[in-house]
């Protein structure tokens, strides 16, 4: 062995010792890998949205995944001494039952903070949509659960406005939203532009109860029953008002679709959901009719739950879109 050789050997520097540029590399790369796995996952927060029943959604039937959880807090209906809790135990059929053919009083009750409160935990942030302040006592107390929260600046309660599908659709907003991975309050503010956008149109055969439990005006109930019309409705700041006075049901069914249109020119990419009381051959005509005129990416039907059917009544028929 030369004497250039052999120096080189002394120093582990032969062509057969040397690493190589590549080999480098690759060490370095994953050097760097292994120390940046544990800040991504540091970075990936975890949501938890939680509606109120109002939503007509129950576990199960809501996404869930690693990020986004998912509850539903129950407002509950007493019917005489009978209480109905909206948790998907509620016998509905014997609800609706008990609502016609009694005198009993009804009543419902919005959720305490303290369930909301319960439903806090989980998460690293907590997006509470509630059904309209001006319809439920719901937001007030989901804000009272939030401002009593160890992380308040966590927890982002939202007015939905509205009601059943149109909070479902708040919901899987703020679901999409989630996984963008943005800054909460960034997230906040995209829920509540996109809240802007969502509509509600709704056909009652009866008023009753919205008038007994002041969600609705006199006025309303005494103009469909006194004239025998079937009012098309709509969500408005968080009320109910008429929109089209018709005579027939299906005439306002006729003038829900054409109003669809006329409300949301442009469908694509939204989601249609369609709930109801006891409405099926109202509901299948107008599934039919959305899809052959409109071009929503889908047409989902829900029934109501005990809340919505309360107050929808039997034959109501609530669109979100």
């Amino acid at each position: 062995m030369n004497i250039k050789k052999e120096k080189l050997h002394r120093e582990g520097r032969t062509g057969q010792n040397r690493p190589t540029i590549w080999k480098k590399a690759k060490r370095t790369y994953n050097i760097l890998t292994m120390a940046k796995k544990p800040l991504e996952q540091e970075k990936r927060m975890k949501y938890k949205i939680i509606c109120d029943s109002s939503a007509n959604l129950l576990p199960g039937m809501f996404p869930e995944d690693d990020i986004v959880s998912f509850a539903n807090v129950p407002l509950s209906i007493f019917v005489g001494s009978k209480a109905y809790c909206d948790d998907g135990t509620a016998d509905v059929p014997e609800m609706m039952d008990r609502i016609i053919h009694t005198n009993d009083k009804t009543t419902t009750s919005c959720p305490s903070p303290n369930e909301y409160l319960k439903e806090m935990t989980g998460a690293d942030y907590y997006i509470v949509i509630t059904i309209s302040s001006k319809l439920s006592g719901s937001y007030n107390s989901a804000y009272l659960a939030k401002t009593s929260h160890e992380k308040p600046e966590n927890v982002f309660v939202l007015d939905s406005l509205l009601t059943a599908g149109a909070m479902e659709l708040m919901a899987e907003e703020a679901y999409r939203l989630a996984h963008q991975d943005i800054p909460f309050d960034q997230l906040c503010d995209k829920l509540v532009s996109y809240r802007k956008n969502v509509n509600l149109l709704f056909v009652l055969d009866k008023f009753d109860n919205l008038i007994k439990m002041g969600r609705v005006s006199k006025v309303v109930g005494f103009i469909a029953k006194k004239f025998k019309i079937k009012p098309l409705c709509c969500g408005e700041n968080g009320e109910i008002k008429i929109k089209e006075k018709v005579r027939t049901i299906q005439g306002v069914l006729k003038r829900l679709i054409v109003n669809i249109g006329l409300v949301c020119p442009d469908q694509k990419g939204r989601k249609c959901i369609i709930s109801h009381t006891n409405a099926e051959k109202s509901v299948d005509y107008l599934k039919g009719e959305i899809e052959k005129n409109y071009h929503f990416d889908s047409v989902i039907v829900r029934k109501n739950n005990a809340l919505c059917s309360f107050y929808a009544m039997q034959g109501g028929l609530i669109v979100a879109f």
